[in-house]
């Protein structure tokens, strides 16, 4: 059987062009902030979140006041989704070691794993305030040691989100700034005459924020591409069309341009899903945006057998994807390109997002062919080193170095061999010459 398209989005022509206006946005928004600074900044935010506060960091008083505001039962959920996240993040930071080894008598090579020294974490929080993102930015960094964690957030209604602030304060972060958009990740990584520029960018946002993440990229390192939430729905006749439906919208209300997508075998469910789509986006309060990225964005797609539907599901690379089949631990051993998966109809996306504990930053725009999602690691820089203990492995290993210099013409490279040779081997090189 063919793969059929029941429903597809917008053309890959229409995307590119959506993607070419945003470039120059951020690209003129950036030479903007590096050329005027903070007054850059201050004009950005007037301009789009009609916020001009007399510092964009908060104090202490200023993170005291804003935890007060939050209620006693959110402070309660949100510690308790801190402690799923740190959890399994300390037990990610305890698989990654240090090593040393002594690969030939006398030559000892190693690594250290070396915190990242600073990192700026955006959260979101325009359209929704991404409480969930705070937590997994920070507090990840926090577990893996990173000595100043800078994070920002956009106002809501004129001031900080008070639950936002909360998550950032007891997830770690150093510097809390009320700062949204391209002008929030633009000052952290270029700096201004009031924000000490960071080595590291992470975190979730829109088309622009990610934008300006990869214009950014090389000046500081970025986590990922993480743009609009896509999901994918792998199932079969095991489930039913409401499961599908609502778990496709719940994710395509994160944005206007929120890819979701159903992969099946089943054409029935596909036209049932498609039909329940309908019935939920009549009564669904977030209808307005999920109901433009489903028209714009989604996609069904029929499969003739399970193997179609990997091949796809391969092919199209999303970040969340998540699979409710009768063989469900055969998608897990065969799928190699998403961000992040939910197994069984038990599990969700949501889950993954709020509070299981796994990390909802994550590779977007089929990124997950070359990279997984955030995770403690990404904090971490892998450095290696090496030292030679004994004067008959400087002699030996010189040797081998030195023809091998000679090979490829590098004669400099060569005689850093040669003279250790000489000076450890007791033997004498004439300058230029590989060893014998």
């Amino acid at each position: 059987m063919a793969i059929e398209f029941l429903k597809t989005g917008r053309s890959e022509k229409q995307r590119s062009e959506d993607d070419s206006r945003v470039r120059t946005v951020v690209e003129n928004t950036l030479e903007d902030i590096e050329r005027r600074g903070d007054a850059a900044v201050r004009d950005l935010s007037r301009k789009f979140d009609n916020y001009d506060p007399a510092s964009f960091r908060l104090s202490s008083a200023d993170i005291e006041a804003a935890v007060q505001k939050v209620s006693a039962r959110d402070m309660e959920d949100i510690r308790f989704a801190q402690a799923q996240i740190r959890r399994f993040a300390e037990a990610q930071r305890a698989s990654i070691t240090d090593i040393e080894v002594e690969t030939l008598p006398g030559v000892i090579l190693g690594h250290r794993n070396i915190p990242v020294q600073s990192v700026g974490c955006y959260v979101p929080g325009g359209k929704f305030p991404m409480v969930a993102s705070a937590h997994m930015s920070v507090l990840t960094a926090s577990v893996a040691g990173v000595p100043r964690i800078v994070a920002s957030a956009p106002p809501r209604d004129g001031s900080p989100h008070p639950a936002i602030v909360a998550a950032m304060h007891l997830g770690g972060a150093h510097e809390i700034y009320c700062l949204g958009g391209i002008q929030a990740v633009g000052a952290m990584a270029l700096g201004t005459e009031s924000i000490d520029p960071v080595h590291m960018l992470v975190g979730p946002g829109n088309a622009f924020v990610a934008e300006a993440k990869r214009q950014l990229f090389g000046r500081v390192g970025i986590d990922l591409f993480a743009g609009p939430t896509e999901t994918m729905i792998i199932a079969d006749r095991t489930v039913d069309a409401e499961l599908c439906a609502t778990d496709l919208l719940g994710q395509a209300e994160h944005g206007y341009d929120s890819p979701a997508v159903l992969i099946t075998n089943d054409r029935e469910l596909a036209l049932r899903t498609m039909a329940e789509i309908d019935r939920i986006l009549d009564i669904l309060p977030t209808a307005d945006t999920a109901g433009v990225s489903w028209r714009d964005y989604g996609q069904v797609i029929v499969c003739g057998g399970y193997g179609e539907m990997l091949e796809v599901a391969n092919d199209l690379a999303f970040e969340h994807v998540q699979v409710m089949t009768d063989r469900d631990q055969w998608f897990l051993d065969n799928l190699t390109c998403y961000g992040a998966l939910f197994l069984g109809p038990r599990t969700n996306v949501s889950n993954g997002d709020k509070v299981i504990g796994t990390n909802h930053t994550l590779p977007t725009r089929r990124a997950s062919r070359y990279t997984g999602g955030l995770w403690v690691g990404k904090f971490l820089k892998t450095h290696s080193y090496q030292k030679i203990m004994t004067d008959a492995a400087a002699a030996d290993v010189g040797a081998v170095c030195s023809r091998l210099c000679i090979l490829e013409g590098f004669v400099g490279h060569a005689e850093q061999a040669n003279v250790r040779i000489r000076r450890y081997g007791g033997r004498n090189i004439p300058y230029g010459a590989a060893a014998e």
